[in-house]
């Protein structure tokens, strides 16, 4: 069993930062893939940022990820925060369970709410 365990996630103030931690842990043989999701209240869940890809062009610039392997952890820097910004952010990891099979995991989420 594989868990993704996220953390801080808060209130700040438009023009701020928060940085978002997480980590995998559990029956891990290779991670292809963390990433980071959100979903505002009434929206659908949409990409922010992964190993994988450039991001989305709402945080290009502003919003940095980044891995730590030997943790099995990913995080977001999260700079310049605007209101839209707000939402509950997912960590979102494909895990190898064999050649060609990925398995997606998500974590349960962090609150981050941007004030303006």
């Amino acid at each position: 069993q594989v868990q993704l365990v996220e953390s801080g996630g808060g209130l700040v103030q438009a023009g701020g930062s928060l940085r978002l931690s997480c980590a995998a842990s559990g029956s891990i043989s290779s991670i292809s893939v963390m990433g980071w999701y959100r979903q505002a209240a009434g929206k659908q869940r949409e990409m922010v940022a992964t190993t994988r890809s450039s991001g989305a062009d709402s945080v290009k610039g502003r919003f940095t990820i980044s891995r730590e392997n030997a943790k099995n952890a990913v995080y977001l820097q999260m700079n310049s925060l605007k209101p839209e910004d707000t939402g509950v952010y997912f960590c979102y990891a494909e895990i190898n369970a064999g050649p060609g099979i990925d398995y997606a995991y998500w974590g349960q989420g962090t609150q981050v709410t941007v004030s303006s």
